[in-house]
């Protein structure tokens, strides 16, 4: 509803993303385990590795469900089943988006770690210094039906930008490595564009394989 003349609109403002992404800063990073980081995250590394990797794989809940994947990955498989479940029953179970939520979370931690953004080594459980959110969504307040059915195609402007940012986010990655050896900072310039397309990339996974916005992701590195 709007009132005419000087009195202000009664719409809301654009409401923040439902995936959201923020790393703390730090002050200090230790060149020691910066200088060796590829090694440190070699055993972390495995662990994703394992809980992510393609080809047969079945995940039984307490209640005796099973859930599949062929292929692609558990995360693929669970991305099918979901969108599925939202097209035939308007149905997200809540512990399909647990799991993808906290996996999710685990992976960015790792990427981060990876990316010299924290020298906190990644935890399977606490937050630490990486804080990712996702909202669960109400399937039929919230999602068209259909739509989860072809968002990963419509999502394909997105795929080329964040090839091309990912390889500028390497690059500043590998100037951040010898900053950090030299300094013992992280040039914050460099950390706010590694941040940002690890921001544009939750955002487009929670809109194209997590399901869990209709809101196409904006084209941009800030906080939306």
């Amino acid at each position: 509803m709007q009132r005419s003349g000087n009195s202000t609109s009664t719409e809301p403002a654009t409401a923040v993303y439902a995936a959201r992404l923020n790393i703390d800063y730090p002050e200090r990073l230790s060149r020691v385990t910066t200088l060796f980081r590829l090694i440190w995250v070699i055993p972390i590394a495995l662990v994703l590795g394992l809980l992510t990797a393609s080809g047969n794989q079945t995940m039984v809940t307490a209640s005796g469900e099973q859930l599949r994947s062929v292929g692609g990955g558990l995360l693929a498989g669970l991305a099918v089943a979901t969108a599925l479940m939202i097209a035939i029953r308007e149905r997200y179970p809540r512990w399909w988006f647990d799991f993808a939520r906290e996996l999710t979370r685990f992976s960015v931690r790792a990427g981060a770690y990876l990316a010299l953004l924290t020298d906190r080594y990644p935890s399977t459980v606490e937050e630490q210094t990486v804080h990712l959110e996702i909202e669960y969504p109400d399937v039929e307040r919230d999602l068209n039906r259909w739509l989860p059915l072809v968002k990963w195609l419509l999502a394909l402007p997105h795929y080329f930008v964040l090839a091309v940012l990912w390889l500028a986010a390497i690059g500043a990655i590998i100037i951040a490595w010898f900053a950090i050896l030299i300094t013992g900072r992280y040039p914050r310039s460099l950390f706010d564009f590694v941040e940002g397309v690890s921001r544009w990339s939750l955002r487009v996974s929670a809109y194209a394989f997590l399901l869990v916005i209709d809101r196409y992701p904006p084209f941009t590195l800030k906080a939306a």
